[in-house]
């Protein structure tokens, strides 16, 4: 039976996602909240969604499914908003958000004795790019999609929730909201304090050190790529899970202070022994399996300083869908070939090194 989707938010996450349900339920309605107005007409031009509204209450009644996927502070008072709706009996609710535990919380206070169901989710992608007018059916496949259950999570909700987002191509999983939080604040939060915080020490000692800005390239681009991410989500993230935060700030203060003594002691096999503990850790980590948080699938080809040589890379290309094209022009140890392709999935990842071998005496690295 045909069902009626409500997606508030048609921002990246939540037109990729109507654009993922569309994909293996073409005859679900999708219904689509958005302040932007410029968002909503492209929503609806573009067929993402069915109807578009700027007036949340408006819709609500009619979803069988309703998806908030908006900032974690307006998440909570919509939430808080929908438990005064009439709503469809039996109506699951569910979110984007970053952080879960205090969606999750407001949920089972506000949503307590209603016949709503109400799941927690997260969805592990995302694009430097924004807006409805980026939406990309793929931006989820291969990623994780993690589902938080609640109180008010019914045995047959996630499979509901699996079965309409199958479209999508994720990988799903469920944990615990807490639990979600400590291990994100690790892995995604707190880096991204990390390279904001570099990012700005580097700006500043530039000022002195002009050449900082010319050497800055290699690992310290790939370091700091996302202090360019929106700042407005990020203060949100973190003011939703600041206890969790600041003690991974405290950890990693007594981590810095620890080197920094090993330097200043003159301790050789302290540092070698903290360097090569790292490298073993990085090469042990799920990072170097697809699927995690990171989707990209990456190649890297040294290619000869020739007119035309990137454009007959794309042209044996052709057909093959890319993510991304980036020219590494400095000639560094770390970095792996001159030029970097990125592509969604390895099938596209495995044509292209086959194409290009065949056809090219270059140098093809698969990362």
């Amino acid at each position: 039976m045909a069902k009626t989707i409500y997606i508030a938010g048609l921002g990246l996450i939540g037109a990729s996602m109507a654009l993922g349900i569309k994909r293996d339920h073409p005859d679900y309605k999708i219904l689509g909240y958005n302040r932007s107005q410029t968002s909503r007409k492209i929503a609806l031009e573009r067929g993402m969604v069915d109807r578009v509204t700027d007036d949340f209450a408006s819709f609500a009644p009619l979803a069988d499914v309703i998806i908030l996927c908006l900032p974690i502070k307006q998440t909570v008072a919509f939430i808080k908003d929908l438990a005064n709706m009439d709503l469809k009996e039996g109506v699951i609710i569910s979110d984007a958000g970053s952080t879960k535990s205090a969606i999750v919380d407001a949920a089972e206070q506000y949503l307590a004795g209603k016949s709503f169901r109400f799941i927690g989710a997260h969805p592990m992608a995302g694009s430097h790019k924004t807006g409805a007018v980026s939406a990309d059916v793929n931006l989820f496949e291969n990623a994780y999609y993690i589902f938080t259950p609640s109180s008010l999570t019914t045995p047959d909700t996630l499979e509901e929730m699996k079965d309409l987002l199958s479209g999508l191509h994720a990988r799903f999983i469920e944990i615990d909201a807490k639990e979600h939080d400590r291990v994100t604040s690790q892995i995604s939060h707190f880096p991204h304090i990390l390279a904001s915080s570099l990012m700005e020490q580097t700006a500043i000692y530039a000022e002195k050190h002009e050449m900082a800005r010319y050497f800055a390239a290699g690992g310290f681009r790939d370091m700091t790529r996302i202090a360019e991410s929106e700042p407005g989500m990020w203060t949100s993230i973190l003011l939703s899970n600041r206890e969790i935060i600041l003690d991974r700030i405290e950890n990693f203060k007594e981590r810095l202070d620890e080197i920094g003594q090993a330097i200043s002691q003159g301790d050789e096999d302290h540092i070698w022994n903290f360097f090569n503990k790292a490298r073993e850790q990085r090469q042990a980590m799920e990072i170097h399996k697809r699927g995690g948080v990171d989707s990209s699938f990456d190649l890297f080809v040294d290619v000869p300083d020739e007119e035309d040589v990137i454009l007959r890379i794309l042209e044996l290309l052709r057909g093959t869908s890319l993510v991304n094209i980036h020219i590494n022009e400095e000639n560094r140890e770390d970095v792996h070939g001159i030029l970097q392709i990125s592509f969604r999935n390895a099938q596209d990842l495995e044509r292209a090194q086959q194409v290009i071998t065949q056809n090219t005496d270059y140098t093809v690295v698969v990362k």
